[in-house]
């Protein structure tokens, strides 16, 4: 069976998120294909363990994406950034259900997850369009298509509508900007999916569709939004 060359061996990918489930399944697929990767987050301790757990392959940056000397500060330690994966917001089970309509549980959301992945395009993007490439694959959610929860449905929807515009200010740069929205992320997915919800999916399914996002192969795709898992029913 061959195998397809996704064309991205020798380069570098930031992971914002790295100790994440996603990070570290982003990290274990891109390592696969021989991309250097660096790790990033606010735990030291955390990133170093993930690392190790992935054969000390991955390097690793201390970057709070709630603070922009930080993120550059983490970004200039890093000589080539060629795939930036923004990974790095709070579950949505740490958020309080009872204050979901609370204008400051809200504006935290949304720094924490769409200003945060914002702070760190703006560091990264204008390097990556002087070196005529570039790959960003921002990780968002399915609820940004629901109304089951104001702040989910907000931060989310924001992710998606920036990522979009920020693609079409580097569009024909080299640089691509795009999307995934996974539902629930377990390691073992339900078979069925119910009305106002969504599929699940594996952090390695979801990894998947990253590391492709990041290949030449996806040198025309940009400003797209797409879902790992089934999308929720009866939503377009």
């Amino acid at each position: 069976m061959s195998v397809m060359d996704l064309g991205i061996a020798g380069r570098t990918a930031l992971i914002v998120g790295g100790s994440g489930l996603i990070g570290r399944a982003v990290a274990s697929a891109l390592l696969s294909e021989d991309v250097k990767v660096v790790l990033a987050g606010r735990d030291a301790a955390r990133l170093a363990a993930v690392a190790k757990e992935l054969g000390g392959a991955p390097g690793t940056v201390t970057l709070d994406n709630r603070d922009q000397a930080s993120v550059n500060a983490a970004v200039n330690e890093i000589s080539e950034i060629d795939i930036l994966v923004n990974s790095a917001a709070p579950p949505a089970h740490t958020l309080d259900p009872s204050l979901d309509h609370n204008p400051e549980q809200i504006l935290a959301a949304v720094d924490a997850k769409t200003i945060g992945y914002l702070r760190t395009m703006d560091a990264v993007l204008p390097r990556m369009r002087a070196n005529g490439f570039g790959r960003v694959v921002n990780i968002s959610g399915q609820n940004a298509f629901t109304t089951r929860t104001v702040v989910g449905s907000v931060r989310n929807s924001a992710v998606i509508t920036a990522s979009k515009a920020l693609a079409d200010a580097y569009v024909a740069s080299g640089v691509t900007i795009n999307v995934v929205n996974p539902a629930i992320v377990t390691a073992e997915p339900r078979d069925g999916i119910e009305p106002a919800t969504g599929g699940d999916s594996t952090p390695q399914q979801v990894a998947g569709l990253v590391v492709y996002l990041a290949s030449i192969h996806a040198a025309a795709i940009t400003g797209e939004s797409i879902a790992v898992g089934h999308r929720v029913l009866g939503v377009q």
